[in-house]
């Protein structure tokens, strides 16, 4: 089944699913940001889809509209989008429950969730992308399997109290662990030494911890509980309080845990 698809949202998350949606058989009719400017980015990524910078989707031909912006703009946006009778509208938040959307003019609502962290420029593999979906109307949540099933075999049916609990281990899995890693560069940079003879290691305990899970995957003088070392650190990082106070409390987790 193929769908005709309308983009609100101009951010990483429309830049990606506009032209993997259309690679998958769809259609893009329009595409809404604030300016047209903006909205072109992502047109211009398709093949006949028309920018908007109103909210105005009444004459639209779209069946399925995705909400792809901010988690702080959904309310807002919900409730001044005009749609055509019998649309579904979407959002792809991981936070935000469904309900959210009761406060829009749609005929059905749903989540279009894709598990995976988007930046403009960097490829993505949508069939490797997990898409978590929701509706509380049967028939809408079968067209939204359809949809992502034309982009990946992972599509998964998951509440909303279910999503935000996964949304927050991405957030400790991926954030926190990239925001860790950004530490880790400034620490070297400040040292004068070459970041990339980090990244096999990166690369490695990423896998490992894969493979075998996190837990045993765990080394480090936290886990050894060789506080000797763990002290020397602290010291070490009293230039920053900011940082040492993070090496004590992850480090206190790990003993703990």
């Amino acid at each position: 089944m193929k769908f005709k698809i309308a983009i609100i949202g101009a951010g990483n998350v429309a830049w990606h699913l506009a032209p993997a949606l259309e690679d998958a058989g769809h259609v893009i009719t329009e595409v809404y940001a604030r300016t047209l400017k903006s909205a072109g980015l992502i047109t211009d990524r398709v093949y006949a889809g028309e920018p908007k910078d109103d909210l105005d989707f009444s004459t639209s031909e779209a069946e399925i509209f995705i909400l792809a912006v901010k988690d702080s703009a959904i309310l807002e946006v919900a409730d001044e989008i005009i749609l055509p009778e019998d649309s579904i509208l979407v959002h792809t938040s991981g936070s935000v429950p469904l309900d959210i959307l009761n406060y829009s003019s749609a005929t059905y609502t749903g989540i279009f969730y894709p598990l995976q962290s988007f930046t403009k420029g960097r490829k993505i593999e949508f069939d490797e992308v997990p898409f978590l979906l929701e509706s509380d109307d049967e028939e809408t949540l079968q067209k939204l399997k359809k949809l992502a099933k034309s982009l990946t075999p992972l599509t998964y049916t998951v509440r909303s109290k279910d999503r935000k609990a996964m949304h927050i281990a991405a957030v400790f899995a991926s954030n926190f662990s990239n925001h860790m890693i950004r530490i880790a560069e400034e620490v070297m940079r400040r040292q004068g030494l070459d970041f990339e003879m980090l990244k096999p290691l990166i690369i490695e305990t990423i896998s490992k911890s894969l493979q075998i899970g996190a837990k045993a995957a765990q080394t480090g003088p936290a886990i050894r509980e060789d506080y000797e070392t763990l002290e020397d650190h602290h010291r070490f990082l009293s230039y920053n309080e900011g940082i040492a106070e993070i090496y004590r409390l992850v480090s206190q987790d790990i003993i703990d845990s």
